[in-house]
């Protein structure tokens, strides 16, 4: 039986933002570059929403670097961090609500060739199991911040992969706002970038 292949619309993106968050595990990220496909499959996110939420870029305020995260859901935020990594975010709900989930890891499924020549030792390395990663992985920068998740370089697919599990704990790396259990993640797969004791099934 042939696999169904479904690229995510608009309204998968306008929902809340942990519906999103939770649903975007399992599904495909796909990049089309310079005649290539490059594709993962998520396992590993986390979800920012809100001026009111200490650890999302909007907390301080719409700004030149977060002002995609106020623009309609489904486009590409990606920022750059300690002067070495970017990251990429899919943005979420209706416009003028910023709130974005952090792609945090990926299973390479197409373009792994490609993905291991970005790397200077890649041998033994997982690829895209970190936020940093899957950018350098995928050649994301901040030239593709901005982008439409709807349009046909950079997109998300439904692959009708169903995860057997998916657990939900605390967000990482972060020093404020960590109560909060926004972080969802396949524990079944290895490109899970940071595993943690208390998990919740959800």
């Amino acid at each position: 039986m042939s696999q169904s292949v479904t690229k995510l619309t608009r309204d998968f993106y306008l929902r809340p933002t942990l519906t999103v968050a939770r649903g975007l595990i399992g599904k495909y990220l796909v990049f089309k570059t310079g005649g290539t496909l490059l594709s993962a499959r998520l396992v590993e996110v986390e979800a920012y929403i809100g001026e009111s939420d200490p650890a999302c870029h909007a907390a301080v305020g719409k700004t030149q670097r977060n002002e995609v995260m106020y623009g309609m859901g489904g486009f590409s935020y990606i920022y750059f961090i300690y002067g070495m990594y970017n990251c990429l975010n899919v943005v979420t709900e209706k416009e003028g609500f910023p709130a974005a989930v952090l792609v945090r890891g990926a299973e390479p499924v197409d373009g792994i060739d490609i993905m291991k020549s970005r790397y200077s030792n890649p041998v033994a390395n997982k690829l895209t199991n970190g936020p940093g990663k899957i950018c350098r992985a995928f050649g994301l920068t901040r030239k593709h911040n901005g982008l439409d998740l709807v349009g046909e370089d950079l997109y998300l697919e439904d692959r009708d992969y169903k995860p057997s599990k998916i657990e939900r704990t605390s967000r990482i790396g972060i020093k404020k706002g960590t109560e909060k259990t926004w972080r969802f993640f396949e524990p079944t797969s290895d490109y899970v970038s940071v595993r943690q004791r208390k998990n919740t099934f959800v």
